[in-house]
């Protein structure tokens, strides 16, 4: 890895105030610590995308192009709706991928991640993110999946991760991701 700290621009799939989904990306910059910078990337202020202001984008959207362009590498945490991904989510992905030939994405290491109540937590919508990725030239961290299955008190209101074997699950991807995102900064 470099000897600089590698900028990570997370990307939650959630805009509920209490998203679990954001409790684990907290979790994760929480194991990460001093080895990467976990910048949290606002998407729950951005227009529908619209091909119309591929002309003159809005600030707004030109702020998220930005703040992804300058991360060195990209991690997503969605939640799953309706065994995909949450519109949110694709709307900020479309809008910092667009206008065509604009990719702000383009190269960069990436990984997903997801928690759920359910039994098989994120497994789809990683399953569509990825696909999503194929084509926007996002490098995918392929292994080790992570697909969480929440339960209350999972983490703690400082980011911890109260049960053992979730946190070595969770250390372990980390450790992985930013070997992986050391392949390529």
């Amino acid at each position: 890895m470099s000897k600089q700290r590698p900028v990570v621009a997370v990307l939650v799939g959630s805009l509920r105030k209490g998203s679990f989904n954001r409790q684990l990306a907290r979790a994760l910059g929480e194991i990460a610590g001093d080895r990467a910078d976990f910048r949290h990337i606002r998407i729950d202020d951005l227009p529908l995308y619209n091909q119309d202001f591929d002309g003159d984008y809005p600030a707004v959207c030109k702020r998220l192009k930005d703040e992804i362009k300058q991360a060195d590498a990209v991690l997503f945490v969605t939640p799953e709706y309706n065994r995909s991904i949450p519109g949110v989510l694709k709307n900020a992905i479309d809008i910092a991928s667009r206008p065509w030939g604009t990719n702000s994405f383009a190269g960069k290491p990436g990984a997903v991640i997801g928690t759920s109540m359910g039994a098989i937590s994120t497994a789809l919508a990683q399953q569509h993110l990825r696909n999503v990725c194929v084509f926007l030239d996002i490098p995918m961290l392929q292994q080790p999946e992570a697909f969480v299955r929440y339960q209350e008190g999972l983490i703690a209101d400082d980011g911890s991760v109260t049960d053992e074997s979730v946190a070595n699950f969770l250390g372990n991807f980390v450790d992985k991701y930013l070997e992986w995102v050391g392949r390529f900064v």
